[in-house]
């Protein structure tokens, strides 16, 4: 038996992400693919498997530690010869293995998250302040320090998780208050079996830190909404004999997987779209990642379409049939949420007409859709026909895109729609 140090691997962009639960002890048994721990970052939570199987023989991290890729989890005597490394030797990630490291992705989604990754690496809190952030829903990040040398305490939690930090303690700090000191009053607090009876039902932790993230993205960007309408009659024509031509291979599009290629299109057409904020400078993006907001369980996140300007319609299609089934079973992996460039949330499946998308920061912009509908027109103003349309909800930061090109987005967005050809011009 080999004594193997087991370590976490490659998880992306995270560091110094806490670790919420430990899942194994000394003298456990496990098998691969077994949780040894979950971290949470504030974009979301994901177990860390063991990569071998073996007999724990000794745990190095305990609750509230914080832990970044190469990190040492646990002491593993490995079953049969051969098995694991040296004590000394750090155990390879996936990519590593390859012998190619994945370069680093910019921060995600999504999304709805989706969000930019908190920086853990300059927070100073203790475990228990960190417990503590997270029941309050708190973005630990955004909370203005008093402690000893820069260190957020229990009760500048407290203080923000009630409408912000004093604002002397921030000055007396110079910690910027990043959006949080709003002067807002307290949240009410009522107790409600006086009205009734009532049953409390905690949050999942997906909307825990989702909703931290949609909360700052609503208050910090200033948002817009275009709603328009695609005419798209012949294409779902075209989706529906498509799928049954090729039924017998498994072969199944959405009419999702058709509005991310016109999103591809739409963002080389107006750059400006495919952006992000970085202080005064704008970086216009010469990638094109589309995000997708994939209903689970335990609430909504956002899977990324890397490099969709190079896939086809059925290769999309595909793919994201598998990152969806992914997110519904929680084994989506964060370089799986990160990079996206611009989002697309449709409740076409649910139904409505028209709704406002909060923005998927550090993305300037997003489209929700709806559901279709029949709907009798006149082009001509003579003669009326049905035609089937779907609803377009395009919601823009004000700071970088103005109305007259977040209009021409939508229609060129739903001219494509209209007429794919268009797409290969």
């Amino acid at each position: 038996m080999a004594i193997q140090d087991i370590k976490v691997p490659d998880i992306g962009d995270y560091t110094d992400v806490p670790i919420i639960e430990i899942h194994v002890q000394a003298g456990d048994k496990i098998q691969v693919e077994d949780p040894l721990i979950t971290v949470e970052s504030d974009k979301a939570s994901m177990d860390v498997p063991a990569p071998a199987a073996g007999t724990v023989k000794e745990v190095k991290v305990k609750l509230g530690d914080t832990v970044s890729e190469g990190s040492t989890i646990l002491m593993l005597e490995a079953e049969g010869e051969g098995e694991g490394d040296s004590p000394s030797a750090p155990a390879p990630s996936p990519a590593e293995e390859a012998g190619n490291r994945p370069p680093p992705s910019a921060a995600p989604s999504s999304a709805p998250s989706t969000g930019q990754i908190a920086d853990f690496s300059r927070v100073h809190a203790s475990p228990s302040a960190r417990r503590l952030a997270r029941e309050l829903e708190v973005d630990l990040p955004r909370v203005p320090p008093t402690g000893l040398k820069g260190r957020v305490t229990q009760e500048d939690i407290r203080n923000f998780a009630k409408g912000g930090a004093p604002a002397a303690a921030s000055a007396s700090t110079g910690a910027p208050t990043a959006g949080g000191g709003l002067d807002l009053l307290p949240w009410p607090k009522v107790d409600f079996t006086k009205f009734g009876p009532v049953e409390t039902k905690p949050l999942s932790r997906i909307k825990k830190i989702s909703g931290a993230n949609l909360h700052r993205n609503w208050v910090q960007i200033p948002h817009v909404t275009n709603h328009d309408e695609a005419d798209i009659t012949d294409l779902e024509a075209f989706r529906v004999q498509f799928n049954k031509a090729n039924e017998k291979a498994g072969i199944k599009v959405s009419m999702l997987a058709f509005m991310i290629k016109a999103a591809v299109a739409s963002l080389k057409q107006f750059p400006e779209f495919n952006a992000s904020l970085d202080g005064d400078n704008l970086i216009l993006k010469q990638y094109y990642h589309i995000g997708f907001a994939a209903d689970t369980p335990h609430g909504l996140v956002v899977p990324v379409i890397r490099d969709a300007d190079q896939k086809g319609v059925a290769e999309i299609a595909q793919e994201m049939g598998a990152l969806a089934k992914l997110a519904r079973d929680g084994k989506l992996k964060p370089d799986q949420m990160q990079g996206g460039c611009f989002t697309i949330s449709s409740l076409g499946g649910i139904g409505g007409l028209y709704f406002t998308p909060i923005i998927n920061a550090p993305e300037v912009a997003i489209m929700g859709v709806c559901r279709s509908y029949w709907k009798q027109v006149s082009p001509d103003g003579k003669q009326s026909e049905w035609r089937f349309v779907l609803p377009l909800s395009l919601s823009w930061d004000h700071r970088v895109i103005d109305g007259a090109a977040a209009a021409r987005f939508n229609v060129h967005f739903a001219n494509l729609l209209a007429d794919m050809r268009r797409i290969i011009m």
